[in-house]
């Protein structure tokens, strides 16, 4: 009996020590990575919310979006209930890297923070083309039925011409 209650208290401690049962451990000064980015990868002049439910009950909080050259942003009570939303656009001069963006509850004045990736390609997925394609090759008469009637007649006179000369020739009655 004492076996068992020894195996499975380790057991117990093990998975809380592996975070099956704890939560997220945070450091002393209140610094977490509860900043949630969408889309986590951007591209220099693309669009970027920013949510975190960190904030507490329609909470709001001061984002800084700086080190990618945003500046200031706010996060307001969002349409899920305990979450606060800002957004900001990328300016369109940003290299590509890794930019921590930082906010800053007003209550409690929690910090928290999130990475942003910026790159030069989009990760969008490719858009099939749509509409005509100017390639050069018909509507050389355009679209007028008239001269499409003569275009029609003219080689429809060459088809029975040739066919006529191929026939006497088979005929042996020359040309």
């Amino acid at each position: 009996m004492r076996r068992t209650t020894r195996l499975l208290t380790g057991t117990a401690l093990a998975v809380a020590a592996a975070g099956g049962i704890a939560g997220p451990v945070y450091a002393e000064d209140g610094t977490g990575g509860d900043l949630r980015i969408h889309p986590a990868t951007a591209v220099p002049g693309g669009s970027v919310t920013v949510d975190t439910a960190a904030c507490g009950e329609s909470g709001t909080a001061a984002g800084d979006a700086g080190a990618v050259g945003a500046g200031r942003f706010t996060l307001a009570p969002g349409a899920h209930g305990g979450e606060a939303v800002g957004e900001f656009r990328v300016p369109p001069s940003a290299q590509p890297g890794t930019y921590e963006i930082v906010a800053q509850c007003a209550r409690g004045g929690r910090r928290i923070t999130g990475d942003l990736v910026v790159t030069l390609a989009s990760a969008r997925q490719p858009v099939a083309p749509r509409g005509s394609v100017k390639t050069g090759v018909g509507g050389a008469l355009g679209t007028d039925p008239v001269q499409t009637a003569a275009g029609v007649a003219a080689l429809a006179v060459a088809a029975a011409g040739g066919t006529w000369l191929l026939h006497r020739r088979a005929r042996g009655d020359g040309i």
